[in-house]
């Protein structure tokens, strides 16, 4: 859509830039259509975009939901394992076993009982649900960029900031 519409602009631009000789600058009024053209969109998206941020609810349950699905913990289970004394390379095979056989059984990682992990490998202990929890998963990540509450904190703040001067 937008992007898309944007993107183009800024590739019709580059290209005219690109083909000018040096000293020449005649062409240059070709690039006025494209450069408005992305800035009238980018601006109405803004707008948009400030809208919908206004309205905007979230869907606590939804999310947690969601973040469980697709093994995102199963790196977790891998750092769980290497954290017991495992080599990161059988943990990684370990944790390859763990997935394939709850794609098997139609079942995610926290499913699993201490028995089928056992049964997988002797090194699981009852802690290895904390360990893959994804409130467990979420709080452990803290570095710049990550979900982390505290760098979150800190992200919002800088940005809060940023837009009030």
């Amino acid at each position: 859509g937008k992007t898309g519409r944007v993107y183009g602009a800024l590739t019709s631009l580059l290209t005219t830039l690109k083909g000018l000789p040096l000293a020449y600058n005649k062409d240059m009024q070709e690039d006025k259509e494209m450069f408005f053209d992305a800035a009238d969109t980018v601006l109405a998206c803004v707008q948009l975009f400030n809208g919908m941020l206004k309205s905007l609810k979230f869907n606590k349950e939804n999310m947690e939901h969601s973040a469980a699905g697709g093994f995102t913990n199963a790196t977790d289970a891998a750092d769980y394992l290497v954290g017991k004394g495992v080599p990161f390379r059988d943990a990684h095979s370990i944790v390859g076993q763990l997935v394939l056989y709850c794609i098997d059984k139609g079942i995610a990682l926290d499913d699993m009982t201490l028995e089928e992990y056992k049964a997988i490998s002797p090194v699981f202990e009852n802690d290895v649900y904390d360990a893959i929890a994804i409130s467990t998963c979420v709080e452990k990540r803290n570095t710049i960029g990550a979900p982390g509450p505290e760098v979150m904190k800190k992200t919002i703040e800088a940005y809060r900031d940023y837009l009030g001067k």
